[in-house]
């Protein structure tokens, strides 16, 4: 069992940066990819962005260049890094972590960009 608690979400103006947090906790040997995914009120769950264990990154083509995404394996910990914020971000962030063929997810944290 894999437990994931976020943190860092929050209001803030466009143009704004937040920086997310996931951090694993429980049976978190050979944990693998790591991941952010977010849903929009009405829209889909998409993915935001991924990293592999090596550090290889994966981004969605509306925050490439504005997100960025790291990982502390002595920590056991997922950042997201969100500068230059815009309306279109606003949604609730889930971290993602997979361990073999179980996936995990975190609680969801909301992230709203407004002025």
């Amino acid at each position: 069992q894999v437990q994931l608690v976020e943190s860092g979400g929050g209001l803030v103006q466009p143009g704004g940066s937040l920086r997310l947090s996931c951090a694993a906790s429980g049976s978190i040997f050979s944990i693998g990819l790591m991941g952010w995914y977010r849903q929009a009120p009405g829209k889909e769950r998409e993915l935001v962005a991924v990293i592999g264990t090596g550090g290889t990154t994966n981004y969605a083509d509306s925050v490439k260049g504005r997100f960025t995404i790291s990982r502390d394996n002595a920590k056991n910990t997922v950042y997201l890094q969100m500068n230059s914020l815009k309306p279109e971000d606003t949604a609730v962030y889930y971290c993602n972590v997979k361990r073999g063929v179980i996936t995990y997810w975190g609680q969801g944290t909301q992230v709203t960009v407004s002025s």
